[in-house]
């Protein structure tokens, strides 16, 4: 990421873009401009932005249809907003890939700290963790957000290998849902915890080996641990 951060901003609505543009200019960050899912999602790959605030709806494709093709090349952080309050839009956002959630109507202030915060922990993430992870017949690379299950890659979400890597490398230690929503989301997630729930049963399908002297264990009642025998 440069020392300007570039915004792609994503939403359908000329004030967001015009509310939004004039902060980011007292904030010296640049940003380009989308208006639907379609044009949002080409200059992504265009423009390769170092942020994407992605509306949930939007026309010809919506906000989460992008996140999940974005998802399914790129880590580009993603900040999702929604006129949607509901939990499940919440749950089903951070699902798919996105880091961060915010309920319209938001103050741009707001959106200024969340995405500082956003690209910090980003920088941290490819500064500091650059570690490979490696158990008989499995293989964790944050670097290139890679899993390999007996050599062989396996298509996981960001989220997902981040978080096996957070239980792997932490080898035997209950780690407690709150706790890797905090690590992982970063933030105060206001949410249903269950949705790491969701995102281990996922690895656990991708990565299951068998034989294999390694396992994701459930505690019950506080959350998880990567065991090793």
């Amino acid at each position: 990421m440069s020392q300007t951060p570039h915004i792609l901003i994503c939403d359908d609505d000329p004030v967001v873009h015009e509310s939004l543009s004039l902060y980011f200019d007292s904030e010296h960050f640049t940003h380009s401009d989308a208006y639907d899912g379609r044009e949002a999602l080409n200059m992504v790959y265009e423009n390769k932005p170092d942020l994407i605030l992605l509306d949930v709806m939007m026309p010809e494709l919506t906000g989460i249809e992008v996140c999940r093709e974005v998802r399914k090349t790129l880590t580009t952080p993603i900040i999702i907003l929604s006129a949607k309050g509901e939990e499940i839009d919440k749950v089903v956002g951070l699902e798919i890939g996105a880091d961060d959630y915010i309920v319209k109507p938001f103050s741009p202030r707001e959106v200024i700290a969340r995405i500082k915060a956003v690209l910090r922990r980003s920088a941290e993430t490819s500064t500091e963790v650059s570690n490979i992870l490696r158990y008989e017949g499995l293989e964790i690379n944050l670097d290139n957000y890679q899993i390999k299950v007996k050599g062989e890659i396996i298509p996981c979400t960001p989220k997902e290998v981040e978080i096996l890597h957070l239980l792997a490398s932490h080898a035997g230690q209950v780690m407690g849902r709150d706790q890797i929503l905090s690590i992982i989301w970063g933030y105060d997630f206001s949410g249903d915890p269950r949705t790491v729930d969701t995102h281990i049963k996922r690895i656990r399908q991708k990565v299951s080996l068998e034989g294999a002297p390694w396992s994701i264990q459930t505690v019950y009642s506080v959350g998880y641990k990567f065991e090793v025998n």
